[in-house]
């Protein structure tokens, strides 16, 4: 398939990278990766997951970049180009971004809401974990200040998506994860220097397997899966402005050591800093909001601190709001075929609506259920438990199974240019492996175990 003339394109190997690195590092590695390792053991739990992010992540980014780079087509386009019956499953990767836009867009509302209170010294107030979950519950569940925060964050990623692919997406990948990266090491080291910091570091890297459950294993994989952002579309989108001399391998793999590396200084980060001060490195979900605000305040300099971390949650989360808009404006621009600046404010305006509603749900909207969950929380699990975990399946046995071998090949190799001596193996992972690993994490997910 011809790449089109009139489509943008990523302006080298370097953007491709950090473009779809910036999709791939998030909120799940910066806020979710610590508590759950914090939960499943800490060094026997980072070990499992980067076999898992090698084993299943690598395959899937690499069948994603294929099926984009092949047909230069929103998600949605893409699979209806390589064959008409699977185009549902870019129908899944779009809902499914919408759906996590919904919820994610108030999470990263309130990652900015925390970091205006770090600098105007709001957060140095209090002392005790018990006052800052006081203050976040109360927070949530305001009916108007997560609101604004969301809707700030709703158009500071407008913004950079109406500029398009190369002036706004790539432009601010080139800004965004270099910062976000000198944010972790600087934060890492002030960790390191803590007393006892030492502690944590032995927790995070030395492994207990004795502490290993076949739960640790569907949970990293679950993490694994989820933290590369697989099965929504992101990457077939991304991959769509890829240049044809693109190393599609090498980009998958630069994309993943940059998505775990990411995770594990978030872990450096938090580990040292939590035995410093005697918590349980098992805080759970409520780490970052509630834990470490008054681990900052007991610090030198803690405003200072507190105000980089979570402008280092902020950036995070914009690179992920980032690539899922991206997903639905790209749809909306070349399905329903409006001009980009119109598709990019009608997908504003859906999520926003959606958002909005999502973050009323914790508080005055919570009489609002489905399935018994707030929308919050259904959005959460809807996307989370089915449709992620239906979409990387899907994409398993279309690229593996259905895919025409010789469109695959010449994605792969660059049309014969580039030599892949593990392609068998790649195809039994893409065929058994993966479909198998994820046909798991979703029974677990649904309770099945």
């Amino acid at each position: 398939m011809k790449h089109s003339q009139h489509r943008a394109t990523l302006g080298g190997k370097l953007s491709a990278v950090l473009v779809a690195a910036g999709s791939s590092v998030g909120l799940g590695n910066i806020w979710r990766f610590p508590y759950v390792a914090g939960d499943n053991g800490g060094g026997a739990f980072l070990v499992i997951y980067i076999l898992c992010v090698l084993l299943l992540g690598l395959p899937l980014m690499v069948a994603e970049f294929s099926v984009g780079r092949a047909t230069h087509r929103n998600a949605v386009g893409a699979y209806r180009a390589l064959d008409r019956r699977w185009s549902f499953l870019g129908y899944n990767g779009v809902v499914a971004a919408f759906l996590i836009l919904g919820f994610y867009f108030v999470v990263s509302g309130w990652t900015a809401e925390y970091m205006v209170h770090s600098l105007t010294g709001e957060l140095a107030r209090y002392s005790t974990a018990e006052e800052y979950k006081s203050i976040f519950d109360n927070f949530i569940r305001n009916p108007w200040r997560p609101v604004l925060y969301t809707s700030l964050f709703v158009l500071a990623t407008h913004f950079v998506i109406a500029l398009g692919v190369q002036k706004g997406i790539e432009r601010s990948a080139k800004v965004l994860m270099p910062l976000l990266f000198v944010i972790l090491i600087a934060l890492s080291i002030h960790s390191l220097l803590m007393p006892h910091g030492g502690d944590g570091l032995r927790f995070f890297f030395r492994p207990d397997f004795s502490k290993v459950t076949p739960s640790t294993v569907l949970v990293a994989l679950g993490q694994a899966f989820f933290s590369l952002s697989i099965g929504i579309g992101t990457m077939v989108t991304y991959a769509s402005y890829f240049k044809p001399d693109t190393n599609l391998r090498h980009t998958a793999l630069n994309v993943t050591i940059l998505d775990t590396l990411v995770a594990v200084l978030a872990g450096v980060v938090i580990f040292p800093a939590v035995f410093s001060v005697g918590i349980a490195p098992e805080s759970g979900p409520s780490l970052v909001f509630i834990t470490l605000p008054s681990i900052f305040n007991g610090m030198p300099w803690s405003m200072v601190w507190s105000s980089v971390f979570f402008l280092l949650l902020v950036v995070a989360a914009l690179t992920s709001t980032i690539s899922l808009h991206e997903v639905i404006t790209a749809y909306v621009h070349e399905e329903w075929h409006l001009s980009r600046r119109a598709a990019a404010w009608a997908t504003t305006a859906a999520t926003a609506v959606l958002a909005a509603a999502a973050s009323l749900s914790l508080g005055v909207l919570g009489r609002w259920t489905v399935a018994g969950m707030n929308l919050f929380d259904s959005l959460d699990y809807l996307t989370a438990n089915i449709l992620l975990p239906a979409g990387g399946f899907f994409t398993c046995v279309f690229v593996g199974w259905r895919l025409d071998r010789r469109i695959l090949r010449a994605q792969i190799t660059n049309d014969g240019t580039l030599r892949f001596r593990i392609y068998g193996l790649f195809i039994f992972l893409l065929r058994y492996v993966c479909p198998a690993v994820l046909l798991l994490i979703f029974l677990d997910n649904l309770g099945v175990f």
